[in-house]
């Protein structure tokens, strides 16, 4: 108790910080503090699981599962394009903003928007936070360089102002008020911390890992038993015919490079095939349900793991939809927010909102788009609500002023539209 004692009085002598720890396997585990549940979890079971596989973010990744959840959130996060607009009736991209080029181009001198964004999001994801530090030159926002999570801790003090703490390459802490980091966090218990989803579904993942495990030993190790050896009623081995069995089953019938070869029997052996046993399609159902598990911790539809349950036509285009809303749409509100929040001014806020185009995953195929649009523009007796050159923007196409109009179609929008906004873009 001494110990731990002296350990506590310094921790609140110095205040909260990281302790890491190294498992067995070698990869490091870091905790944020001695309050910290997953540092008790650690102590008592080695941050184990109770399958007893150890779950970090880097044993995570190479499930398969996990890195196709994080890499599909991650890169649809990426892809897809990130506009400042204004507020105002014209709905129109502020590309005269400085902002516009840092979150649409280029955030920093050595990444692309796209792997910019991926980067945050998959932190956010694995470890529940994605910092960035906020270059400014006066109020305008330059440059977005990431920081490692491990080496970032969030406080917040008795008047409710919240710091971070960073610890640099070379030693040493910096200080960082809030406008100044750019924080993307996952769910959250205390508002400021967010929740890793590695470490909220470690046992899912720690028990596909096992399994996983379980099917590469038996592989490299292990001997397909796909069939029986028998003797003749009244007739024995002799132990010269034993010895050579166990060594020729052994040298040139186990792992799976050996697979399908003839098997050489000894003094009038019989062989006879064995049907799969329950035990083991009970490991491959075990294997498929851990894969749904996973799904469901990130949000992911089964289909999108490679899991077929559903045919890959209308179904999947409905399943593509409800992944937009269902699991990327609170990602969206989360950036938008987040870039309102700490990269622009309180007097920006109102003339300025960041959006991602999500409209290129919603839409159908170019059938649906067609009856969509030709409705849009007024066919069929329906109110015009879109210009056609509003139509051809959304296609990545010029305008054009040779083209006859649908009839009723909406005028073209211009800058001198009434602020009642009947004849906005929209987003």
């Amino acid at each position: 108790m001494g110990l731990l004692d002296a350990v506590r009085r310094f921790a609140s002598a110095a205040g909260p910080a990281h302790i890491g720890a190294v498992r067995a396997s070698g990869d490091i585990a870091t905790f944020e503090g001695l309050t910290d549940p997953y540092l008790a979890q650690f102590m008592r079971g080695g941050g184990r699981t109770q399958s007893g596989a150890s779950v970090t973010v880097e044993t995570a990744m190479r499930n398969t599962a996990v890195l196709r959840c994080v890499n599909l959130i991650s890169s649809s996060i990426g892809m897809l394009p990130l506009h400042l607009f204004r507020t105002d009736a014209a709905k129109a991209k502020a590309v005269d903003h400085p902002l516009f080029a840092v979150l649409y181009r280029q955030p920093n001198d050595w990444q692309t928007a796209f792997d910019f964004r991926s980067l945050m999001q998959t932190r956010a994801l694995v470890h529940g936070n994605a910092y960035a530090l906020v270059v400014r030159r006066g109020q305008e926002v330059r440059r977005l360089i990431p920081l490692d999570p491990a080496r970032v801790r969030v406080e917040q003090d008795a008047s409710w102002k919240v710091t971070y703490r960073w610890s640099r390459d070379g030693g040493g802490e910096t200080m960082l008020p809030a406008p100044d980091v750019f924080h993307l966090r996952g769910p959250s218990l205390d508002g400021l911390r967010g929740l890793s989803t590695v470490k909220q579904a470690a046992e899912a993942i720690g028990l596909s890992l096992q399994a996983e495990n379980a099917a590469a030993r038996m592989f490299s190790k292990g001997m397909m038993v796909g069939g029986a050896l028998t003797l003749p009623e009244g007739r024995t081995l002799s132990p010269e015919a034993l010895a050579r069995l166990k060594a020729s089953i052994e040298e040139r019938y186990s792992s799976a490079e050996n697979a399908g070869k003839w098997l050489l029997l000894e003094e009038g052996m019989d062989a006879k095939t064995l049907t799969p046993s329950a035990k083991d399609n009970q490991h491959l159902e075990t294997r498929r349900h851990q894969i749904e598990e996973i799904a469901r911790a990130f949000g992911v539809p089964r289909p999108f793991l490679m899991v077929d349950d559903t045919s890959w036509g209308t179904g999947i285009e409905v399943l593509g939809q409800a992944f937009v809303r269902n699991c990327l749409a609170p990602w969206f509100a989360a950036w938008e927010q987040a870039i309102s929040l700490r990269l622009l001014t309180p007097p920006e806020q109102d003339l300025f909102y960041a959006k991602f185009n999500a409209g290129a995953l919603e839409r159908g195929n170019l059938k649906d788009q067609g009856e969509f649009f030709a409705k849009a523009l007024g066919s069929g007796g329906h109110a015009p609500w879109m210009h056609q050159d509003e139509v051809r923007e959304l296609m990545e196409l010029g305008p054009r002023d040779d083209l006859p109009a649908a009839p009723g179609a909406a005028p073209a929008p211009t800058s001198e539209d009434d602020d009642d906004g009947t004849s906005d873009a929209g987003d």
